[in-house]
C-alpha cells in the first residue's frame, strides 16, 4: 500500500491511525500542502486525485480517496480489530460522532479554507485563529455532551473499544491545541484523547513522526 498524505492534515492523520490499528504496512508519500508549494495542485497529483486533496490510498490497482471512505474500506478488507460495532444502532452512533468531526468541524478549518482567509480575505492571524476557534467550540460543545452518553469508560468515544469516532477525534484535538483553542471546557473529550494518544497506533501516526519527511 502507498499513502499520499501531509503530516499535519487531520484527514491524513486519521488514515495513518487506521492503518496502524489494522497492523498494515504502507509506504508514506508526502504531499506538501504549504502555500507557495501546493503540491496537491500539480498535474501529476491531480491525475492521481482530481479533487486535489489528501489523503489518497493506493492498494494494488485501487486508488481510494476521502479519509472516512478509505478507513471503512480498510475495516471491510481487514476486519480485525473492527472499527465499527456490529449492531446497526451502535454503528450509526459511531458514524454520527465521526461525521460530526469530519464533516462539521474539519472542512471549515482545513488548510485550503485558512489559506483563503489569509489571502483573498486578508485576514490576520488573530482573525484566522478566531475563525478556527469558533468552529471548534461549536463542535466540541456538542460532542462533549454526546460522549457523556456514548462512552462506556471515559477513554473511548463510544463503548469501551477503539472505533472510527476515536480515529477522528484525536487529529481534531491535536489541531485544536495547535491553534491554541481552550479545551478545558471539554474534559471528557480531552480525557479520551489523552488515553488514546498513549496507544502505539495513535502515537506512531502523530504529525511529529512525519514532520520533514
Amino acid at each position: 500500500m502507498k499513502l499520499y498524505h501531509y503530516y499535519r492534515s487531520s484527514a491524513s492523520y486519521r488514515v495513518r491511525i487506521a492503518l496502524n490499528l489494522k497492523g498494515l504496512s504502507y509506504e508514506p508519500v508526502a504531499v506538501d500542502l504549504r502555500p507557495g508549494v501546493t503540491a496537491q495542485r500539480s498535474a501529476e497529483y491531480l491525475a492521481l486525485n482530481p479533487e486535489g486533496l489528501v489523503p489518497v490510498l493506493v492498494d494494488g490497482e485501487r486508488t481510494l480517496t476521502q479519509s472516512l471512505a478509505i478507513i471503512e474500506y480498510l475495516d471491510e478488507t481487514h476486519p480485525e480489530p473492527p472499527l465499527l460495532p456490529r449492531a446497526a444502532a451502535a454503528r450509526a452512533r459511531v458514524r454520527g460522532l465521526a461525521l460530526a468531526i469530519a464533516c462539521e468541524i474539519s472542512p471549515l478549518n482545513n488548510s485550503g479554507v485558512l489559506s483563503y482567509l489569509r489571502g483573498a480575505l486578508a485576514a490576520d492571524d488573530a482573525a484566522v485563529n478566531a475563525w478556527y476557534t469558533r468552529w471548534i467550540v461549536r463542535g466540541f460543545e456538542a460532542l462533549e455532551k454526546e460522549v457523556l452518553q456514548t462512552s462506556g469508560d471515559g477513554r473511548h468515544m463510544h463503548g469501551t473499544a477503539v472505533t472510527l469516532a476515536d480515529v477522528c477525534i484525536v487529529p481534531q484535538m491535536y489541531n485544536a491545541r495547535r491553534y491554541q483553542c481552550d479545551v478545558a471546557p471539554y474534559p471528557t473529550l480531552a480525557g479520551i484523547c489523552a488515553h488514546l494518544e498513549t496507544l502505539p497506533a495513535f502515537s506512531q501516526a502523530a504529525p511529529e513522526t512525519f514532520a520533514g519527511a
